[in-house]
């Protein structure tokens, strides 16, 4: 099993995670299929195609993540939500890039109801309440772009 690094402290976890949704650790569990060694480092290999809905499994009544990349100029996560799994009502400073990879996700952004299916990419801009719910299962790449 692989553990994710932080995402941006537990305090922050503890304000934007649902209770009851995803343990405070951050835990993650790597899919059988992922590819050579990127797994401990949460970096994609270089110079390498990788599929990034294979990276992370689905886990029952949870939400997963794995941080790709951080840096001072932005973060790129990878997240996993079952099925019933939220994230309540935030903001935050940075503009953020939802990119659906599998299932579909009702987004809530400034009051206005986004649906978003595979293949599709939704901004969240800095500043404005934003909130995520998994009707059904979902993956996306969460890249938020700080200035």
């Amino acid at each position: 099993m692989w553990a994710a690094p932080p995402l941006a402290g537990r305090a922050l976890r503890r304000a934007l995670w649902k209770p009851g949704s995803m343990a405070l650790d951050g835990e993650t569990q790597m899919n059988s299929s992922s590819k050579n060694g990127a797994a401990s480092s949460g970096r994609l290999p270089e110079a390498e195609a990788v599929r990034l809905a294979d990276l992370l499994a689905y886990v029952s009544g949870s939400i997963v993540s794995r941080t790709l990349e951080k840096k001072k100029t932005g973060t790129i996560t990878l997240f996993a939500f079952d099925a019933g799994q939220e994230l309540s009502e935030h903001s935050t400073p940075y503009d953020a890039y939802v990119q659906v990879l599998d299932g579909e996700v009702l987004l809530t952004i400034g009051g206005k109801p986004v649906h978003a299916t595979s293949g599709e990419t939704v901004l969240m801009p800095a500043n404005v309440p934003h909130a995520v719910a998994a009707a059904k299962p979902f993956k996306m790449l969460l890249t938020m772009i700080r200035e």
